[in-house]
């Protein structure tokens, strides 16, 4: 079994184990207005979390990729977020943040430059990952970060226990194109979807805001190709998408689809998602866990 199946699968327990880091991590205290920087997967799930602090009442919250910081910018605190600790846009970042404003890191490594660079450091070392291929250190995070603004990641991680045994809504003999949509918080989850199916597998995927799909996206939908929505729909979009020929997936759409519940969360449903990812890899003849032209951490000359 490769590596990041069993990473994917092991998510709820990490999950479990972040929330419980909530209270004691130095993170944003309601009011102050804050910015979240990351690339690639960590960014995605900064534009999450800056999404749900701002509807939970907490303050204006930015979501940057770390290379197009507005250093000029005054914040009460950036939260900086990076797996390895070393990606070279963070920590330049920090290392032009340094003096001016609080800073915080999450990170997998203890030992990492990041780490000796930010104020705070918040070590989610149990969710390290031997793939290249981020699946529980992100999810992760959002869950320390989601528990941090109130959420019963309990329930949540009940929900990514389903989410890790159910059939999969989608084969790869069957479409040979995604879409992933979603609306506020989880736009941040359907990017980070599209790119597993990107990197892990070379495949066809895109992401956008759910009413923007309809702004042009939409006339790729055909039949072989799937429309995957996280989180509330616009009404009529289902339709519309089945219209084209194209299949329709989410959790809540004609009842539900594989057993997901009422109240499925979206963080449960990319778990499927990213395991979508890899039967599309394997499908192939790919490695997921070592991706081409993909390394765990990008630094640069």
């Amino acid at each position: 079994m490769s590596h990041v199946k069993v990473e994917i699968a092991s998510q709820p327990d990490c999950w479990r184990q972040a929330a419980k880091m909530a209270d004691s991590a130095v993170l944003p205290a309601p009011g102050e207005r804050v910015a979240v920087a990351g690339c690639g997967t960590s960014w995605f799930i900064a534009k999450a979390y800056a999404a749900l602090r701002e509807q939970a009442g907490h303050g204006e919250t930015d979501a940057h990729q770390a290379s197009e910081f507005p250093i000029g910018r005054d914040y009460d605190r950036v939260i900086t977020i990076t797996r390895s600790g070393t990606t070279t846009e963070v920590i330049d970042l920090l290392a032009a943040l340094d003096g001016r404003t609080p800073t915080t890191v999450i990170t997998a490594d203890p030992e990492a430059p990041a780490v000796a660079m930010a104020g705070e450091a918040i070590v989610l070392d149990f969710a390290d990952e031997l793939s290249v291929v981020q699946t529980r250190f992100a999810t992760s995070t959002l869950a320390l970060l989601r528990a941090h603004l109130g959420t019963d990641i309990e329930a949540v991680a009940r929900d990514g226990e389903a989410a890790v045994r159910l059939p999969l809504p989608v084969h790869p003999a069957l479409a040979e194109q995604i879409t992933f949509l979603g609306r506020g918080w989880t736009v941040g989850l359907a990017e980070e979807a599209a790119l597993k199916c990107r990197e892990a597998a070379g495949w066809w995927a895109e992401a956008y805001p759910a009413f923007e799909y309809r702004h042009g996206p939409i006339a790729i939908a055909r039949s072989r190709r799937v429309v995957w929505a996280f989180g509330e729909v616009p009404e009529g979009l289902a339709a519309e998408v089945e219209a084209t020929g194209a299949s329709f997936v989410h959790s809540k759409h004609n009842g539900g689809y594989w057993g997901a519940g009422e109240d499925f969360d979206p963080m449960a449903d990319l778990i499927v998602a990213q395991r979508v990812a890899v039967l599309f890899a394997t499908s192939q003849g790919f490695d997921p866990d070592h991706p081409r032209g993909v390394t765990r951490s990008v630094v640069l000359p």
